[in-house]
């Protein structure tokens, strides 16, 4: 269970990097992480017929890293497609096609972005997308459970999914993360903005809401 030193936003989200920091490096960390990836791969087989392109994330501040795994999956699919968000002035994110060995470009926030001139990149409206969590929690709303995640604090995922969902109603948002990671509602509960996930995935498996 995560401690809290405080009853703001920020300060949870600092000590849950903190504790992401050293349990990158623990001796639990690898099993975790395959169980995590194992699930991943699980879940593309499941979906294939649904996920066509895939927006993924280069991972900051010890997220796990889904590259390899998802270089496998599209290497003998010409007809699937990876994409990274690419962060614009208005807190809003695009996706471009990415491919292994794209020059990326550090943003402001320090997260390596694609190049959105890029003539052999376009711009990519995902079928699935991947997100990494900071923390998440879960709340049941009659007899459905709902799945939130906490991130860094810039709305930028949920506006992006706000609109997206509108235009393509189908899309498949999945939070990825560790079972340590949930909260309760006493340290975080989701606000009116907050964009609910379509699955969950940690360790102990993927959850979805159907």
């Amino acid at each position: 269970m995560v401690d809290m030193h405080g009853n703001s936003p920020k300060s949870l989200r600092q000590d849950l990097l903190a504790q992401r920091k050293q349990f990158a490096t623990s001796a639990s960390y690898p099993a975790a992480r395959e169980a995590i990836l194992t699930g991943l791969s699980q879940f593309l087989a499941n979906y294939d017929t649904q996920i066509q392109s895939l927006a993924l994330y280069c991972p900051i501040q010890n997220e796990l890293d889904l590259r390899p795994t998802l270089l496998t999956w599209v290497a003998s699919r010409p007809d699937k497609a990876l994409a990274l968000p690419f962060a614009r002035p208005d807190q809003h994110l695009d996706f471009y096609a990415w491919q292994e060995g794209d020059l990326l470009i550090p943003s402001r926030h320090g997260v390596p972005e694609p190049d959105p001139n890029n003539p052999r990149r376009p711009q990519v409206t995902p079928d699935c997308v991947l997100i990494p969590c900071v923390g998440w929690s879960e709340s049941r709303v009659g007899d459905k459970t709902h799945y939130w995640r906490l991130g860094y604090g810039g709305g930028y995922f949920d506006r992006t999914l706000a609109q997206l969902r509108a235009s393509k109603p189908n899309l498949l948002c999945v939070g990825i993360g560790f079972d340590w990671q949930k909260l309760d509602d006493a340290q975080w509960q989701a606000q009116t903005h907050d964009e609910p996930l379509d699955a969950m995935l940690t360790e102990s498996g993927l959850v979805i809401i159907c």
